[in-house]
């Protein structure tokens, strides 16, 4: 079993790094030179045929870091080439002592971009965590030579131009197939744009000493599969199915019967004692032939509803669920009942258009749904997708689920995690709505909220990759159900 991987902010790792140093004997260059090291180790293990490596320099201490690697290399009789901008010499002091060691033992320099078409591999220690802008310039026109280079790039600590706090990407961005992070693994490489640019994560811990983290919080949590050991152990023998609770999926407007059938499907599939689904008449044959085991209810007026909601553990609406008299009526009867509440698609936007603390609900927007709930945009959502989620869990008193390229959960008063599973053959309609039921289904077996929205997302994603094996395009909701059954039992 594995515990949630702590992820960390640029303030927290630059206070880690000075710690360190003072813990070293206050000497930076120690850390760089094991920081170098480390690179140069990597770049033996994942490319031990590169025999030409250009290492591209920035002014700062990432650059420095890149010097030292270029200077193992050349010493192990590697074809050797440090690129840097005319403009940009090294100018930290670590940084120009670092070069200083390289150029004593024969080292090159370029100032032109022509030695990267010649490479067997590119490193890249250009910005490193010190981003503050988008890439102007000469910048702009190397990390385009560097992206279009045939080899493949290896960046030191965050692809440059990749914010390692947010993870946006404002301008141009080097595209690396892997990164190594130094110390801690930053926050911002885990979800949004970034994930497009940092390739496989690595980390490389330097052996800093323990006291190098006294008094530093992380910014997050990162979820991996391992996780699940913790969050679903094995049912008791002795267990019965009420139990394992009762899921009551609320939606399936006219046309849209399909939506609340994948989410009654997947709260089953994910240990769900029990599943109704409440939609509309025309829906409950179908559904019925589709998925025996749920209970199907047409629910045209309140008194059937209140009834189902009476007997529910945990309610989960919005799939299919449209916004007309219908769909109003429901979702003010769900929230009023106080239940447990999961509330996905066009719950959402009833929310938005009338907000409200709702302390008892799970929230799953996607970008789109993120930003009508907070009165923005998609793209401000995206450019700073941990802060988006923090808002919508501070302003709705709920937690929340922010969908998309590294899911983000947060809660009130609670770290927030990022779900590191899925691919982007889930980007297909009714993926959301599995999602809704996987975690009702958790959350009705008894998990807190925060941990059923996180372990349902973790679920979901896994399930997802798994499905993904024969190819992403094409995949389709339901061939995660199965899965969704096989990984919930890690």
């Amino acid at each position: 079993m594995s515990e949630p991987v702590e992820l960390f902010d640029i303030a927290a790792a630059r206070r880690i790094d000075a710690q360190a140093t003072a813990a070293l004997g206050g000497d930076g260059y120690v850390l760089m030179q094991r920081a170098g090291q480390a690179a140069w180790h990597s770049v033996l293990q994942h490319w031990p045929q590169a025999r030409c490596i250009v290492v591209v320099c920035g002014p700062g201490n990432n650059g420095g870091d890149g010097y030292v690697l270029a200077r193992h290399a050349r010493q192990a009789g590697r074809q050797v080439s440090v690129l840097h901008l005319p403009d940009a010499p090294p100018r930290s002091g670590l940084a120009q002592r670092a070069c200083t060691d390289y150029l004593a033992i024969g080292g090159h320099v370029e100032v032109t971009l022509d030695c990267l078409q010649q490479a067997d591999l590119i490193v890249d220690a250009l910005y490193g965590i010190g981003l503050a802008r988008a890439p102007e310039g000469e910048d702009i026109a190397l990390i385009t030579a560097i992206n279009a280079a045939p080899a493949p790039v290896f960046a030191l600590d965050v692809p440059s131009g990749v914010d390692a706090l947010s993870g946006d990407v404002p301008g141009m961005a080097v595209r690396a197939q892997r990164v190594l992070q130094f110390i801690v693994p930053h926050v911002g490489l885990h979800t949004g744009a970034a994930l497009e640019h940092a390739g496989q994560r690595l980390l490389a811990d330097l052996g800093v000493p323990v006291e190098a983290f006294a008094g530093v919080a992380p910014a997050a949590q990162r979820w991996i599969k391992p996780v699940l050991q913790l969050q679903l152990p094995p049912r008791r023998l002795n267990t019965h199915k009420g139990e394992n609770g009762h899921v009551l999926c609320v939606g399936g407007n006219h046309g849209s019967g399909g939506a609340v059938m994948l989410s009654g499907e997947a709260a089953l599939r994910s240990g769900a004692g029990l599943v109704s689904v409440a939609t509309r008449a025309p829906h409950v044959l179908p559904l019925l032939a589709r998925c025996p085991e749920a209970m199907v209810h047409a629910v045209e007026e309140g008194a059937a509803f209140a009834a189902l909601l009476a007997r529910a553990s945990v309610v989960a609406i919005g799939p299919g669920l449209g916004q007309d008299d219908w769909a109003g009526a429901l979702w003010a009867a769900a929230v009023a009942n106080g239940k447990p509440l999961v509330v996905d698609a066009d719950a959402l936007n009833l929310l938005a258009a009338a907000p409200q603390p709702l302390p008892q609900a799970i929230l799953t927007p996607h970008p789109g749904e993120a930003a009508r709930l907070l009165d923005t945009d998609t793209a401000s959502i995206q450019r700073d997708r941990l802060g988006a989620a923090r808002a919508l869990a501070a302003r709705y008193q709920a937690v929340v689920v922010l969908k998309g390229a590294g899911t983000v959960v947060a809660a009130p008063g609670q770290l927030p995690r990022v779900v590191v599973a899925g691919n982007p053959g889930m980007a297909v309609g009714g993926m959301g709505d599995l999602l809704t039921g996987a975690i009702a289904a958790l959350r009705a077996q008894g998990l807190p909220a925060c941990d059923a929205a996180s372990s349902g997302a973790l679920l979901h994603g896994l399930a997802g990759d798994a499905a993904a094996g024969e190819g992403e395009r094409g995949l389709l909701p339901r061939d995660l159900l199965p899965h969704l059954r096989t990984l919930a039992n890690p």
